[in-house]
């Protein structure tokens, strides 16, 4: 069931949650102080590295298309995997990054949050409001978190139940595959439309920066780019899709696994109220789980991997949540706080389990959860919060914008 008061389910005094906030301030402070040149140069070699990738795998198409068959297909496919990961590296690790805001101390207006752009079909502006601050402000708040679910999976016992959740596993399908699509409608709040209380003039603008950027990104990968290959363009067409649903199931797979897994609880609205930054803090080390893994797949993983540090710190630079993880591992163990954390495989087992049981209604299975406290079934999609609290700062800017 959700937690109402996390101090008092973590069964901590308050001088110890303050305690607790000021050490990892403390840690804030010193990671800050600590960026440098060695930090500017790695987010630039991930960034010129994915860009070889993208290019290489785009001229390895061309290069294809007047070979023979039996040259093709292995050049198509190699390329094909080179795009995907390339679109991986450049969502995940520089993307998701840059939009936070982890690197806008060095003052490069190229690899700032104001003005980056990725290579998905969610605006970035969109994305900014609906994952910095929504999802960030109000991590696995339910009736205030729509990443719980993305509005289409039931993935708490609180959110109410309908015959439509008995096809999750099938929505869940849909949700990898389609990923980027999925989050591109993300800001709308699609739950608030089907209310009616969605703004019709906010609605609109919206959709037509969705249209603009969907619009553009499929002429990128099914238009522009297999024309570029003559006759071979139905198998660049392929190519291109293969390496978008290697990106999408992968950012799926990642994200699923930091929020889903046993261990990531979930909050209710009275966990709000008048809440502090210490015990900000504590609801996101409750409310995240880590995975484990070696530097490669961190890297890939935009180092969400220490998905808990990311949330605690979501616009520290990346490269450090490693040296993070260390001193926020021993902070738990000195509190007695969980630090949820196991390989990947697991992590994403315990999530389709999820999927699983809470397509059915909550008297066909059991609670998994840790007992404690009995609050009342909530609906998807977000409540008006715009009001309820300042926000935090290191979550980042966004712009409402006509563009």
């Amino acid at each position: 069931m959700a937690i109402a008061d996390v101090a008092e389910y973590a069964h901590l005094t308050p001088e110890e949650v303050e305690a607790i906030g000021r050490e990892l301030d403390l840690i804030r402070a010193e990671i800050e102080a600590s960026r440098g040149a060695a930090d500017a140069l790695y987010i630039r070699r991930v960034i010129r590295a994915q860009r070889w990738m993208a290019a290489g795998a785009r001229i390895g198409m061309i290069a294809a298309a007047p070979m023979d068959k039996r040259a093709r297909r292995p050049v198509m496919a190699a390329s094909a995997i080179t795009l995907g990961l390339a679109k991986i590296l450049e969502n995940m690790e520089i993307g998701h990054n840059v939009m936070h805001g982890q690197w806008d101390w060095m003052n490069d207006p190229e690899i700032h949050s104001s003005t980056w752009e990725w290579d998905t079909a969610q605006p970035a502006e969109q994305w900014k409001h609906s994952h910095n601050y929504i999802h960030h402000q109000f991590t696995n708040v339910l009736g205030f978190d729509n990443d719980i679910g993305y509005g289409v999976l039931r993935m708490a016992r609180e959110q109410k139940w309908t015959p439509a959740n008995l096809g999750q596993p099938v929505y869940n399908a849909l949700l990898a595959g389609l990923f980027q699509w999925g989050v591109a409608l993300h800001d709308l709040d699609l739950e608030a439309i089907r209310k009616g209380k969605k703004d019709p003039a906010e609605m609109k603008r919206q959709l037509r920066q969705i249209a603009a950027k969907g619009r553009n990104q499929f002429l990128k990968d099914y238009v522009l780019y297999p024309a570029l290959t003559g006759p071979r363009w139905k198998e660049t067409i392929k190519a291109n899709a293969t390496a978008n649903l290697m990106r999408n199931v992968w950012a799926y797979l990642i994200i699923f696994c930091g929020h889903f897994p046993d261990g990531a609880l979930h909050f209710t609205e009275e966990e709000l109220e008048d809440e502090t930054r210490a015990e900000w803090y504590l609801r996101q080390i409750y409310a995240t789980a880590n995975f484990e893994g070696g530097p490669l797949l961190h890297l890939m993983s935009g180092n969400l991997g220490y998905q808990i540090e990311h949330h605690v710190f979501p616009d520290l630079p990346s490269n450090r949540y490693a040296e993070i993880s260390g001193r926020i591992r021993a902070l738990c163990e000195k509190y007695d706080i969980p630090y949820t954390s196991g390989p990947l495989h697991r992590q994403y087992g315990q999530v389709l389990r999820t999927v699983m049981k809470l397509s059915l209604p909550n008297r066909f299975t059991t609670d998994d959860k840790p007992e404690t406290f009995d609050h009342p079934e909530v609906s998807h999609g977000r409540r008006d919060h715009e009001k309820r609290q300042s926000r935090r700062t290191e979550l980042g800017a966004w712009s409402r914008t006509a563009s």
